[in-house]
């Protein structure tokens, strides 16, 4: 993420829909799951189990006196980073003037001398409330781990500085070292598998690298890469993964900042870099904008990759901005997994007092703050929504669906984000078997309600309807059975 960036305000929805049809034919995936950026958050705070429980599991969760719903988390991506203190024939690490310590991750390739990961060129010690973060997601059930990098080891750069280069469009990878930074990529993936008790289940190379703001007084890591130095470098990292035994290790790319930026770089990109992409990554700071169908288009229909939103963050602590970008992006984008950026963040200083968080922190002590309501607006899609579910087209971006077939169960999840209450209504027609008790749970961030469980209700029609409240988020549970096709 670029630290400060602010998403584009919502659009208002109609205070009243038109019946949403559900149909069990019209599907557009098996939903892969929600996750989160270990990076800041965990270097603080990656000790705590009550913090991972809350995470990574769908229990009850107390947290600094706070009674949570656990958001069932199962992806979790980790940060290898780009410092360290090792002088290097005179030459050190050369530091933003704006960079604050908790957006420092330490790199486990010191200095370059020795490129065998046993010798004193490494330190696998480095980083270990993160990686602690990382199992503990494990333990808890996540079985997706994606491997990203913001900036190569400061070494690796031309000016010594992972913040960026002189320029925020200047590249900071040196020429002479792209391939001892695919063998760094390969070889933490490797020492993964062999020593961690996880295997990475895919390698995102890049981090917003065509985005113009990677300069050297940067707020954090980072670096610029163009869309044709991009396809230069991944099958260098491709092979590297290769030759150390990871040939099912997928490739992930390339967590642009926007979808234009993420359709422009996939056009670039010639046919044999497509080929060895296995997953589109895409970052949602660009709001309700950008060409989301151009990349759907061109990424999964035409060259079949799945699409992940695996960042998104604003500082709306309310929530509702994060929902409606979600919804939209459900409807448009149709990525399988949607990724939140830190849950736990002090904002732009880090100090606390902002919305960028589910839960807010001062990030310099560090210590957590209050809960924003955000945290229960995600509970309303994470805890419901689950990994093997198929998703369904509604063909309304304020309504979200998917269905699981083992258990017989559709659920819907609607957003008001108007200033006046709004009536929500289902056409089950297409699911004859729909019957028996429907569960309700409520978010409304500007009245009381905090994912609050209503009273269960006996589907009594094939068009039952509910009403929201005002810039609320309603999750709707159904018994149904969907109609053999056969």
């Amino acid at each position: 993420m670029c630290v400060g960036a602010r998403a584009e305000k919502p659009d208002v929805l109609p205070p009243v829909t038109s019946s949403v049809k559900i149909d069990p034919t019209a599907t557009q995936g098996v939903w892969v799951g929600w996750g989160t950026s270990l990076a800041w958050w965990a270097k603080d705070f990656g000790h705590r189990d009550d913090i991972a429980d809350w995470l990574f599991t769908t229990g009850t969760v107390q947290i600094n006196g706070n009674t949570l719903p656990g958001l069932g988390m199962t992806i979790a991506r980790y940060n290898a980073g780009a410092c360290s203190s090792a002088e290097i024939d005179g030459r050190r690490m050369v530091v933003s003037r704006s960079i604050l310590p908790f957006r420092q991750l330490d790199t486990f390739w010191l200095d370059g001398r020795d490129r065998d990961p046993a010798s004193a060129s490494w330190d696998w010690s480095a980083d270990a409330n993160q990686r602690g973060m990382l199992q503990k997601a494990r333990d808890r059930g996540a079985n997706r781990f994606e491997l990203f990098f913001n900036s190569p080891p400061w070494w690796m750069c031309v000016n010594d500085n992972p913040s960026g280069g002189p320029k925020g469009n200047a590249e900071n990878l040196r020429a002479d070292m792209r391939e001892s930074f695919a063998y760094y990529i390969a070889t933490i993936a490797r020492r993964a598998a062999d020593h961690w008790g996880l295997a990475f289940t895919s390698v995102a190379t890049f981090n917003e690298p065509s985005s113009d703001y990677w300069f050297a007084n940067g707020k954090q890591e980072g670096a610029h890469f163009s869309p044709r130095s991009q396809a230069e470098i991944l099958p260098l990292v491709r092979a590297a993964l290769d030759r150390q035994g990871l040939a099912t290790l997928a490739l992930s790319a390339s967590d642009e900042t926007s979808y234009d930026h993420a359709v422009n770089a996939w056009r670039i990109y010639p046919p044999e870099v497509r080929a060895i992409v296995a997953q589109v990554n895409v970052h949602g700071y660009q709001g309700l904008n950008g060409n989301r169908a151009a990349l759907r288009a061109e990424a999964a229909i035409r060259d079949g990759k799945p699409i992940w939103n695996s960042e998104h963050g604003d500082r709306d602590a309310d929530g509702l901005h994060m929902a409606r970008v979600l919804h939209h992006d459900m409807a448009v984008l149709r990525p399988l997994a949607w990724c939140y950026w830190q849950p736990i963040d002090g904002g732009l200083g880090g100090k606390g007092g902002s919305g960028w968080g589910f839960i807010d922190a001062n990030m310099l002590s560090p210590k957590l703050g209050k809960v924003n309501a955000k945290a229960h607006v995600f509970a309303q899609y994470s805890r419901h929504i689950r990994p093997g579910m198929v998703i369904l087209t509604t063909g309304s971006e304020h309504v979200t669906a998917a269905y699981d077939a083992k258990a017989r169960k559709l659920v819907v999840v609607a957003l008001n984000e108007g200033d006046s209450a709004r009536e929500i209504a289902l056409d089950l027609a297409m699911l004859p078997s729909a019957a028996g008790r429907v569960s309700r749970w409520l978010t409304s961030p500007f009245a009381t309600e905090r994912y609050e469980r209503l009273a269960d209700e006996q589907l009594k029609t094939t068009k039952p309807s509910w009403t929201i409240p005002a810039k609320s988020v309603l999750t709707v549970e159904v018994q149904a059975s969907v109609p053999d096709s056969r």
